[in-house]
C-alpha cells in the first residue's frame, strides 16, 4: 500500500474515534498526526503538550506556537518524570514509568472534556525497537493509528512534504533528553541541562542531527554524515568543545558511526529487552 492509500486510511480510522486527544511533542509523528486529526475532527479533536525537565524548552514553544498558528484546540500539562518512582534510577524500561504517567495524567484530564480516546505518535517502524512506552500505552487503551495504518517514518515524511508542506517533514527525529544518559546512570537535573546546553548551541549552529551522550565527564556526539563534514570543514570543533567544557565535561569525543537512533540501547544483553518489553 502506498503512503497516500495509507492516509486515506489514517483519515478513515480517526474519524471513527468521534473525538481525539493527541499527545502532542511537535515531532515529525505527532505533527502530522495532529494535522490529520485536525483536519478531519476540527474542534473534536485537542492538542496535549507535555513540559518537562527532559523536554527542551525550544521544542516545546515549537509546539505550543504551532498549534497557536492554526487555532487549534490544546492544553499543556506539567510533568516531572525524574518524580516519577523508578525513573531517575534509569532502568532500561525507564521510558514504561514516564509513559504510564503522562497517559494516565492525559486521560484524567480530558476525560473531563468528554474526549474518550487519546493517540501518540508511535509509528510502524517502532514495532521492531525498543520500546517499552509502547507497553504502557497498550495497558491504559492508547491508540497509535499511525502504527495502526501501517504507516513508516518514510511514509510519515514523504505525506508531511507532499500533502501537507509541514515544517517537521525533513528535521531530525528527537527522544526526551534522557535517552542521552547511559542505562544505570542516574539522570538529574544537572545531566538533563548539560545536554540541552549542548544540544542548543548544535541547533543555533545549524547542525540537523545530532544527539549530545552523556557519558559522565564524557560527552559523545553523535552526528549525521552531512554534519560531521560541516565540523571539520567549518571549524567548528573547537567551539563545541569550549561549550562542552563550559558546561561541565572534561572530554569531548565524535563517535565515528554517526548519529543513530536508540544507540545506548546497543549496551543492553538480549534478554534484558525481553524483560523490559
Amino acid at each position: 500500500m502506498d503512503h497516500l492509500k495509507k492516509l486515506e486510511q489514517l483519515k478513515g480510522l480517526i474519524e471513527s474515534y468521534g473525538g481525539l486527544a493527541v499527545a502532542f511533542s511537535g515531532g515529525v509523528d505527532s505533527t502530522l498526526l495532529m494535522e490529520v486529526a485536525h483536519e478531519v475532527l476540527g474542534k473534536k479533536c485537542l492538542a496535549v503538550i507535555a513540559t518537562s525537565s527532559t523536554y527542551p524548552k525550544r521544542e516545546y514553544e515549537a509546539a505550543l506556537a504551532w498549534v497557536q498558528e492554526r487555532c487549534i484546540r490544546h492544553m499543556v500539562i506539567i510533568s516531572e518524570e525524574i518524580d516519577i518512582p523508578g525513573f531517575a534510577d534509569n532502568p532500561p524500561d525507564r521510558c514504561y514509568f514516564c509513559k504510564k504517567e503522562l497517559f494516565s495524567r492525559i486521560q484524567r484530564e480530558v476525560e473531563r472534556l468528554g474526549i474518550h480516546v487519546i493517540a501518540d505518535g508511535a509509528n510502524f517502524d517502532d514495532t521492531g525497537d525498543f520500546r517499552p512506552g509502547i507497553r504502557a500505552a497498550r495497558e491504559l487503551g492508547v491508540k497509535s493509528p499511525l502504527m495502526e495504518c501501517g504507516l513508516t517514518k518514510e511514509d510519515i515524511r514523504a505525506i508531511s512534504r507532499e500533502v501537507y508542506r509541514l515544517p517537521t517533514a525533513d528535521r531530525q527525529s528527537m527522544a526526551c533528553m534522557a535517552s542521552r544518559i547511559p542505562y544505570g546512570s542516574p539522570i538529574t537535573h544537572e545531566k538533563l541541562g548539560q545536554i540541552e546546553a549542548i544540544e542548543g548551541f548544535l541547533a543555533d549552529k545549524g547542525f540537523k542531527v545530532y544527539r549530545a551522550r552523556h557519558h559522565g565527564d564524557l560527552l559523545r556526539l553523535e552526528l549525521g554524515e552531512e554534519d560531521m563534514e560541516r565540523l571539520h570543514a567549518g571549524g567548528l570543533a573547537g567551539e563545541i568543545v569550549e561549550v562542552a567544557k563550559k558546561n561541565g565535561f572534561v572530554y569531548v569525543t565524535l563517535d565515528l558511526q554517526g548519529f543513530r537512533s536508540g544507540s545506548m540501547n546497543e549496551a543492553l544483553q538480549p534478554e534484558v529487552v525481553r524483560t523490559a518489553r
